[in-house]
């Protein structure tokens, strides 16, 4: 969450659960990691376990002599409350580094918002500042379901740019698979000229196109005085449970070239000289 849709704004607060994780009660033998995720959310995951997450999870359970077992809930508000809280897993693959919600990891990844257009409409975009955005039509997600805009929305709101802004629903769109992912067959198919999105969902749908398109982050990474648009990323596990989390940094730890190329493997913007924020996905 995954902004990874994405994440803080559609999350609320329950009560606090502190059983051990079922990954600890188990023998060697049998022992589950068992994850939640989203079963509809490329790159991150889906019920094919084609996603990102589903083959770091597959890693870390590899490591822990363990077999991944799945709680699939779609990525919405309530989502922890109603999976890690409520017992149905251990483990949140994706949550914003600090997420209070959950006891959070070290980060395991750091990407930004990023802009998506045709590599043959020569525009070069690169900041918010950029006059062309003016006449150009943008493509954003639309807001979160409790009404939060992303951080692309409140960028161009404050620059005077709205009337060209086309929204793109990226949640409770059951019968639409892997709905994020049409805003950039929108960029791809000339319906919009350019798609301001969370860097996962650009890297990963750009490539999978039939035309070139180019994925760059938009600039500032934080626009004044305090908006950001670059973000660590770590995973979740239950308030209480410091010794699981301390297993599995330990695995983030020894497998830390593994996971890069799996994250670069699916196209993921990755950023190494920025200062890390929470983010909104």
């Amino acid at each position: 969450m995954t902004l990874h849709h994405w994440i803080a704004a559609v999350f609320a607060a329950a009560l606090t659960i502190a059983a051990l994780p079922h990954a600890h009660d188990a023998t060697a033998e049998s022992r589950e990691l068992r994850v939640c995720a989203d079963p509809n959310n490329l790159p991150f995951s889906n019920r094919r376990l084609e996603g990102f997450e589903n083959k770091i999870a597959d890693l870390i359970a590899n490591d822990m002599n363990a077999t991944v077992k799945y709680s699939w809930m779609p990525q919405r508000r309530g989502f922890v409350r109603r999976t890690l809280k409520a017992g149905e897993c251990d483990l949140v693959m994706d949550v914003p580094a600090g997420f209070e919600m959950v006891l959070a990891t070290k980060p395991y990844y750091r990407s930004t918002y990023v802009f998506v257009y045709r590599r043959d409409s020569k525009l070069n975009l690169r900041s918010f500042d950029d006059p062309v955005l003016r006449d150009l039509k943008i493509g954003l997600h639309m807001a979160f379901d409790d009404g939060a805009n992303q951080p692309p929305a409140h960028a161009l709101a404050k620059r005077g740019i709205v009337k060209n802004v086309v929204g793109f629903r990226m949640f409770d769109v059951d019968s639409i698979e892997n709905p994020p992912g049409r805003i950039v067959d929108a960029v791809a198919e000339r319906e919009i000229d350019v798609a301001v999105v969370w860097g996962p969902f650009g890297g990963y749908y750009a490539r999978r196109q039939s035309v070139p398109l180019t994925v760059t982050p938009v600039s500032p990474a934080i626009d004044p005085p305090g908006l950001p648009f670059v973000y660590d990323i770590a995973m979740g596990v239950r308030r209480g449970q410091e010794a699981f989390k301390s297993e599995v940094e330990g695995v983030l730890d020894r497998r830390h070239a593994d996971i890069q190329k799996i994250l670069e493997d699916y196209g993921i913007p990755l950023v190494t000289n920025a200062a890390p924020s929470s983010p909104q996905r």
